[in-house]
Parts: C-alpha cells; sequence; structure tokens
C-alpha cells in the first residue's frame, strides 16, 4: 500500500497567535493519527512558479488514514482554532510505489 501526503501551502498569515494555537493541537491530533511531519516552515530556495511561502509535508501511510486524521475530531478542533487566521491550500497526494 503506497503511503499518503498531505501538502499545505500557506498563501498568507494574518493572525500568527491564532496559528500557533492551532498547531499546538494540531500536532498531537496528526500524531495520533500515524502522521509523520517531513517539511514544516519556508523554502530554501524556490525556481519557476515558485512562491516563498510556508509548507508543510505530513506523511501517513495510506489515503485512508490521510483523510481519517483530516476529519477526526481533533484535527476538526483545531481548525475551529485556526479559523480564517490564514490563507492556504492542503491536498492529500498518493505516494509512488
Amino acid at each position: 500500500m503506497a503511503k499518503a501526503y498531505w501538502v499545505v501551502c500557506y498563501h498568507s498569515i494574518k493572525n500568527p497567535d491564532a496559528l500557533a494555537a492551532y498547531a499546538k493541537i494540531a500536532a498531537p491530533a496528526l500524531q495520533a493519527a500515524g502522521g509523520r511531519y517531513l517539511v514544516r516552515g519556508n523554502p530554501a530556495k524556490v525556481y519557476e512558479a515558485g512562491i516563498n511561502q510556508r509548507t508543510v509535508v505530513i506523511e501517513f501511510d495510506s489515503v485512508q488514514k490521510a483523510i481519517a486524521a483530516h476529519d477526526g475530531a481533533g484535527y476538526q478542533e483545531s481548525l475551529k482554532v485556526l479559523g480564517d487566521a490564514v490563507k492556504r491550500d492542503m491536498r492529500i497526494v498518493e505516494g509512488v510505489g
């Protein structure tokens, strides 16, 4: 079974305090759901049409586990704390092999 990855790109951060409060709830909830943080921060360098924005990549054992982590009560609670403090996009992608 292929692994799956959350890829989250932050376009803007309006409220860093709300983002920090979200992270305090989200990180333990995602780790409890089997998530492993691989990337969390700003790019070292961008190329082509890349945007210098915060990026987070979290690995899960499967697409089903990645979706369940997102839909779980713990992570949903963190989203309530985050509110509209950031503009971002998030996708779940299946790994190769």
